[in-house]
């Protein structure tokens, strides 16, 4: 079973290449954090008892200007580190996939969680 969390688009003041001072940068970080955690708890995800975990995450920008998947990948850590706390496995445990959708108004980050077994 996959356990799904949609996120609005990430603040830009995250992203690597901003030019923003670090104390700004970290606010931004902080609130991105527990704002993602408090989402994925309201959103049912909940403590999970996995050794690892497939993480497939899609990004449908706000726009079609041109993005890198590692760039959108950097914008979101806080909040990967957000639903890492609420389901209580580290991200280093993570198998990642990335994909780039279709434009959507406001941008989304879908988050798609399933359990390796092995």
């Amino acid at each position: 079973m996959a356990l799904i969390l949609d996120l609005p688009w990430p603040d830009r003041r995250l992203h690597p290449n901003a030019r923003v001072h670090h104390m700004v940068k970290a606010r931004a970080a902080k609130m991105a954090r527990l704002s993602t955690a408090w989402l994925a708890r309201t959103s049912g995800l909940h403590r999970i008892q996995a050794s690892a975990l497939s993480v497939k995450i899609v990004f449908s920008p706000p726009d079609s200007r041109g993005r890198d998947l590692d760039g959108m990948l950097s914008n979101i850590k806080s909040h990967l580190d957000g639903v890492a706390d609420v389901i209580g496995i580290d991200d280093r445990h993570w198998r990642l996939s990335l994909e780039r959708s279709e434009p959507v108004k406001g941008g989304n980050v879908r988050i798609i969680i399933k359990e390796i077994v092995a």
